[in-house]
């Protein structure tokens, strides 16, 4: 069987993209069985599958004991999870920002830490016609579409705390670069004071989520097609050198980031927008 590995990407709607900063469609089929890592990220992640359930060999959480999914949401850790996979995979992933989490699914990101859940239990029925209506669907746009209209239908308007939410951006929208230290300084805070509250709303510590972030960034560069030498990734994503870059990689992905490129055989690059295109930082 022919190889078929293709996917797109789209941002929301304008008035849901402080909620949600993306929708991602990918169908793989046709590859040997195997496994494939899912990244941490510092967004919280919504997958809608299209056709067989998701299986998941390990979760973010040891106690975390179902292992197959239709649809799923998780919030922020910074712990990679196993997917098993025959070689196929059909679906949406979408990447919520912690304010989306409040908007649209009533909840802060921390009440869902690193544990995964079916987007039932967030979305109620709503859940059930997402996938039902996406199912239906014959291409990316209609099926993106349908996130907006169930999405759009869901979200209230959520302010959240300044302080927090200057202290976000600072870090996971400064691409991890900025100190806790100094971000405390900015927001008026004390250093515990941050932490506490950081914590308690998105569910990881301030220096985790700068840690994601730059993970994230170096992942995003390492999924294309052409890239330039791990020494420069290294550089443009706010490490100290190459061995740093590496470090972070054997904890927040289990392996270095060498090994991840030539054993994932799903990392691809949408057709429809490169990763330096989207804005993945706020």
């Amino acid at each position: 069987m022919t190889e078929v590995s293709e996917g797109a990407f789209s941002l929301p709607t304008p008035r849901l993209r402080q909620f949600v900063r993306g929708y991602e469609g990918y169908r793989l089929a046709g590859f040997a069985p195997g496994k494939h890592v899912g990244m941490p990220s510092p967004y919280l992640t919504v997958i809608i599958t299209i056709g067989d359930p998701l299986a998941i060999e390990r979760a973010t959480v040891p106690e975390q004991h179902r292992t197959t999914w239709d649809t799923l949401a998780s919030g922020i850790s910074p712990v990679p999870c196993t997917i098993a996979h025959d070689g196929n995979q059909h679906g949406i992933q979408v990447s919520l920002t912690p304010l989306g989490a409040r908007a649209i699914f009533g909840i802060p990101t921390a009440a869902l830490g690193g544990w995964m859940v079916d987007l039932e239990e967030v979305l109620g029925a709503d859940a059930r016609e997402l996938r039902e209506r996406v199912a239906l669907q014959e291409d990316w746009p209609t099926r993106f579409a349908v996130l907006d209209d169930v999405f759009s239908r869901r979200a209230d308007e959520f302010a959240m705390d300044p302080g927090l939410e200057r202290a976000w951006g600072l870090l996971v929208g400064g691409g991890g670069r900025s100190r806790v230290a100094d971000v405390a300084d900015d927001v008026g805070w004390s250093r515990r004071h941050l932490v506490n509250k950081f914590a308690a709303e998105f569910g990881v510590t301030p220096k985790d989520s700068a840690r994601i972030a730059r993970f994230s960034a170096s992942h995003a560069i390492l999924r294309r097609t052409e890239i330039p030498s791990l020494a420069e990734i290294a550089v443009d994503c706010g490490y100290y050198d190459q061995a740093h870059m590496a470090r972070e990689w054997r904890e927040l992905a289990g392996m270095a980031p060498s090994v991840w490129r030539a054993k994932e055989v799903f990392a691809f690059v949408q057709a429809s927008a490169s990763d330096e295109d989207r804005d993945w930082s706020a």
